[in-house]
C-alpha cells in the first residue's frame, strides 16, 4: 500500500446510534461505518459521543447493543472527550452540550463531522464541514466518479 493518508471523518452519536439500530444494511449512517470497516475513510469519535449512544440504546433499544459494540470495535477509533478547559477557546463555535464533540474534530484533524444535527454545530469551526451521513455518501459518489 501506498502512503496516502485516508480522508479521516468524526463520527456523532445520532449517526453511530442509526448505524447501530437502523432497520436496515443500506442507511447512510451505517454506509459511511462500512467504508471505516473496509478501511476506505479513518473513521473517529470521542468518548462522549460512545457514552451517549450506549446509553440510548440502554434505554431505547437495548438489543441493538451487540450491534453496537461490534461496529465500535470494526469500524472506530475513539479518542478521550475534550476536556472543559480544551473547549474554551471554541466556546460558541456549538451548541455547549456538543461544543466537546466539534473541539474533537478539530483536535483529531477530522475535516468532516458526520450528523444530522447540524444545527447543533453552528456557527462552527472554519476546518470542519459537518455533513447528513447521506451528503457524505453523495460527495465520495461523485468524488469516486471523477477518477
Amino acid at each position: 500500500m501506498n502512503d496516502t493518508t485516508l480522508p479521516r471523518v468524526f463520527i456523532d452519536a445520532d449517526a453511530l446510534f442509526a448505524g447501530a439500530a437502523g432497520p436496515t444494511e443500506f442507511g447512510a449512517s451505517l454506509v459511511v461505518l462500512r467504508m471505516a470497516e473496509i478501511t476506505l475513510v479513518e473513521a473517529i469519535t470521542c468518548q462522549q459521543v460512545i457514552d451517549e449512544v450506549e446509553r440510548n440504546l440502554t434505554d431505547k433499544i437495548p438489543t441493538a447493543l451487540p450491534a453496537f459494540h461490534l461496529i465500535v470495535s470494526r469500524c472506530l477509533q475513539v479518542t478521550p472527550t475534550p476536556s472543559a478547559t480544551e473547549c474554551l477557546p471554541y466556546h460558541g463555535l456549538a451548541d455547549p452540550k456538543d461544543l466537546p464533540i466539534l473541539v474533537a474534530a478539530v483536535r483529531e484533524q477530522c475535516p468532516m463531522l458526520i450528523t444530522f444535527n447540524g444545527r447543533h454545530f453552528q456557527p462552527g469551526h472554519p476546518d470542519v464541514l459537518v455533513l447528513r451521513p447521506g451528503e457524505f455518501i453523495r460527495r465520495t459518489r461523485y468524488l469516486l466518479s471523477q477518477l
